[in-house]
């Protein structure tokens, strides 16, 4: 399930929570918060003890936030694992929960059902999708079931064997899709929560060397869009809420025309309002902005931004779309725009806020 965020409150902040590359001995998740009026950071909170926790999950009505981590077994074996943490909103703070073991790789993102009792994990590096239990008080609990795909893609360097990057739930909470890199495929899933299993209920497929990697659910219900990392394009589908199925409508890029150097796309996102989507450049170091023909499922390019530093790997919209936050990893900032909420268009405050190796945001109000 994507965030629920709610429209700001007396009384509300405006927090940020971050994931990061960071060796357990150092910070590694932050929470800071967005002055909407300048549209500056403040740290507020970090926690160390995890390794590379470079996906978040943020439940807001619960005010709870989950975080991947990396863990070795005794042989040396690097897992996944999970780490829940309360969220004390006037604080601004983060307490432990617990932590658990997923499955048995490195994962490289997490994803909450409707309901709150189920988590999806995706591992990159082992090809498996994880379905774990949340426990009623909003701890991490038992690994349910796992998924392995299989196949390979036509690029030998970076589709030598499945790559799932990331899992999304339908609206309806009926389905879980996972773009897979190294098979150019969505691959979906009913999920079973009567026998707390996924089961396998289809593929779609993009063009070939694509590699996808995110997507996003236009909020009409009827169009998504997945971010294709190696072949630096988006590609639209109409989707069906009642059979579950994808269907390609076009690929457009995410590049200027001109561009020739090396670049691999990371994040997508729609606006609440559905009228524009947004990806971000890793080598052009750009958000690329569309419009988008709500009937056709047809994107119009609106305009290239910087992203005020390097391999943006990760951005998010606050809830309300009035500011864009977008996390360079390889300047270390994050850097916060202004949203035309009426073009899309999006300008840097000239506000960057310093945190070591960002790839992951997650803001609301709290």
């Amino acid at each position: 399930m994507e965030e629920e965020c709610v429209v700001s409150g007396q009384g509300e902040r405006l927090l940020v929570f971050v994931g990061s590359y960071a060796e357990p001995e150092g910070p590694g998740v932050y929470v800071m918060e967005l002055n909407e009026e300048t549209g500056a950071l403040t740290k507020l909170d970090e926690v160390s003890g995890l390794k590379n926790p470079t996906f978040l999950n943020l439940d807001v009505q619960g005010r709870k936030l989950y975080a991947i981590s990396e863990g070795t077994t005794s042989e040396g074996a690097r897992t996944g694992s999970a780490y829940a943490y309360i969220v004390d909103p006037g604080q601004g703070s983060l307490t432990e929960m617990n932590h658990a073991v997923t499955v048995n790789a490195p994962t490289c993102h997490i994803q909450r059902d409707a309901s709150g009792r189920h988590l999806v994990v995706a591992s990159y590096h082992g090809g498996l999708v994880g379905l774990v239990e949340v426990r009623e008080d909003g701890t991490i609990g038992r690994l349910l079931d796992v998924k392995q795909h299989e196949g390979h893609g036509p690029n030998p360097e970076r589709q030598e064997q499945p790559h799932p990057h990331s899992a999304f739930f339908s609206r309806d909470n009926r389905f879980v899709f996972v773009p897979d890199l190294g098979l150019d495929r969505i691959v979906s899933y009913v999920l079973d929560t009567e026998n707390n299993v996924l089961k396998p209920h289809g593929e779609t497929a993009v063009p070939p060397g694509a590699g996808p990697r995110h997507m996003a659910f236009h909020p009409g219900g009827k169009l998504a869009f997945v971010i294709n990392e190696m072949g630096s394009t988006v590609t639209s589908l109409r989707y069906d809420e009642e059979t579950g199925v994808l269907e390609p409508i076009e690929t457009v890029t995410t590049l200027p025309e001109g561009f020739t150097g090396e670049n691999s796309c990371a994040e997508i996102l729609v606006s609440e309002d559905g009228a524009y989507v947004y990806g971000s450049n890793r080598g052009h170091d750009s958000i690329v902005v569309y419009a988008v023909d709500q009937a056709s499922g047809k994107l119009t390019l609106v305009e290239h931004v910087s992203a005020e530093g390097e391999h943006p790997r990760n951005f998010a919209l606050t809830p309300g779309g009035s500011f864009l936050i977008a996390a360079n990893r390889d300047t270390n900032n994050l850097a916060t725009f202004r949203v035309d909420r009426s073009s899309g268009r999006l300008q840097y405050t000239g506000q960057s806020a310093a945190v070591s190796k960002p790839v992951c945001v997650r803001p609301a109000y709290l």
